[in-house]
């Protein structure tokens, strides 16, 4: 059995299936972890989503931010963004069983056996391993009760910007929801940066959550996607391994091999379904 990590497909949904016959994915015995982001801005969102129901039984996924818009969007009613590529399969008679199914994916994902950790975007400084994921079930027994359609109408927004244990309400799960589905920097004061997008520059004040000065899970390996103007090949990341690498802007596929070490990976090119300055 193998087991392979693939970042954000986002409805791209010919490069996935192109990818899994790339690296002989089978789907009788192998395993698919899949960093979340799993829809919109991509053309074929329903099959995407279709195909990887028909798989759910041999895949783990995390929820990422176009996959929490997406239940919003379903369930409160709301109009798609003009970005958005919802359309289809918000319209299709199979919505209800694969938005159900959705909402009732983790957002934080660890396996003891593995020693690896997924999630979207990423963690907090401060958050260890075991925090982050109970901290990940607080939210995810909302997502999975008849709150749900609550939760997404407090769930949009940057504030608060700052941890603390005593956050409560719907504060303290936007706050969770944020770093695990949107963050990428934090500045010196520790605020959360959720709006600045590129890749890391070395005079920036900025720094990548990965690169908090003794951040609480830098013993931990972990996968994530979200940032794809970060690249699996340019740089070692100490115990990171960013699985985002732009197939919705034209660049990567990317599955990472991750049941025998050293991690090994395989990418495909992409064509590009949306243009770089559109990127979220």
């Amino acid at each position: 059995m193998a087991i392979y990590a693939i970042g954000d497909i986002q409805g791209c949904f010919h490069e996935l299936k192109q990818l899994l016959e790339t690296i002989r994915f089978k789907p009788d015995c192998d395993r698919l972890w899949l960093t979340g982001d799993l829809v919109n801005r991509g053309p074929h969102s329903l099959q995407t989503l279709e195909f990887l129901y028909a798989l759910r039984d041999n895949l783990v996924t995390v929820l990422g931010n176009h996959d929490l818009h997406l239940l919003a969007t379903a369930y409160d009613h709301k109009k798609p963004g003009k970005k958005d590529t919802l359309h289809e399969l918000l319209a299709s008679p199979r919505s209800h069983t694969l938005l159900d199914w959705l909402r009732r994916q983790p957002l934080f994902h660890h396996d003891e056996a593995l020693n690896i950790s997924m999630v979207h975007a990423g963690l907090h400084p401060d958050w260890s391993i075991e925090q982050t994921a109970t901290l990940a079930r607080e939210v995810e027994n909302i997502l999975r009760s008849d709150r749900h359609i609550d939760y997404y109408r407090h769930m949009y927004g940057d504030k608060p910007l700052r941890w603390s244990e005593d956050l409560s309400g719907w504060q303290r799960c936007r706050f969770i929801t944020n770093m695990l589905t949107r963050i990428r920097y934090f500045d010196p004061d520790g605020n959360a940066v959720l709006q600045a997008k590129g890749a890391p520059e070395p005079d920036s004040r900025l720094l990548p959550w990965f690169d908090v000065p003794q951040r609480a899970s830098r013993q931990q390996p972990i996968l994530f996607g979200h940032w794809s103007t970060l690249t699996l090949v340019e740089r070692d990341y100490p115990n990171v391994f960013p699985l985002d690498t732009g197939c919705l802007w034209g660049g990567r596929l990317t599955a990472l091999r991750i049941d025998e070490r050293p991690y090994t990976a395989t990418a495909i090119p992409c064509r590009a379904a949306q243009k770089p300055g559109n990127m979220i």
